[in-house]
């Protein structure tokens, strides 16, 4: 069953001579619990593609439904909270909070939702991640593979079905990507989460289950990876 479909996605900027299609009538299916990376050189629309994936940004035409629900059908306020409680966002660039530690910072989002945190389940991502020496400390105080790795349990600790990564590797040398994305790879299947990742890196792609190229806006190739 399809978590995630796009029907005739378009986003287009600008007007006449100078409009660019940055997505022209996408179509795609991701299945439930698949994990899809999504290629493509520098302005191919892949990121602009999984902002729209996420309810980031709005398209010119089309629909982006998540379990069937067309998503910009829904008010500001009800994308923003299915947004929160549906979707786990991991970018290139972290985006901790520098005055929290890291286990405010990773559970932020179940605070800002009103939420109880579920400590059970915090403590297993926190562990799987290799984070129990870490959480009194501050972002400044860590490796940028340690900062990747608390925005990857920051963004599971909602329990989203859903896990959209932009680049998550992008600012990592490559050792610590292959651990990173591996990270990823191990969660996503531990807590049966659909993932969709943006990436430029071919050898990076290779560990999805399938890929999805896309250039000029279109996608150009669709197909599963072999090991």
């Amino acid at each position: 069953m399809a978590v995630l479909k796009t029907i005739n996605l378009k986003k287009y900027y600008g007007v006449g001579e100078n409009q660019v299609k940055a997505l022209d009538d996408v179509n795609l299916e991701i299945e439930r619990g698949e994990f899809v990376a999504i290629v493509g050189s520098s302005g191919s629309g892949k990121s602009t593609l999984l902002h729209m994936l996420g309810g980031l940004d709005h398209p010119t035409a089309g629909k982006v439904l998540v379990d069937n629900k067309d998503i910009f059908r829904l008010k500001e306020d009800e994308l923003c909270i299915f947004r929160r409680r549906k979707i786990g966002f991991v970018f290139q660039s972290y985006n901790l909070v520098p005055v929290l530690n890291v286990y405010e910072n990773i559970v932020l989002p179940v605070e800002l939702d009103g939420n109880k945190v579920d400590k059970a389940y915090a403590k297993e991502v926190i562990h799987i991640l290799g984070l129990d020496a870490k959480l009194e400390h501050l972002p400044s105080q860590l490796s940028g593979g340690q900062q990747q790795r608390v925005a990857i349990a920051r963004a599971l600790i909602t329990k989203p079905s859903i896990l959209l990564a932009d680049e998550p590797t992008g600012n990592l040398d490559s050792r610590t990507s292959q651990d990173v994305l591996g990270l990823l790879k191990v969660t996503s299947e531990r807590f049966g989460q659909t993932m969709v990742m943006i990436t430029h890196n071919e050898e990076i792609a290779q560990m999805a289950d399938r890929i999805i190229r896309i250039e000029d806006g279109k996608i150009v190739e669709d197909g599963e990876t072999y090991e």
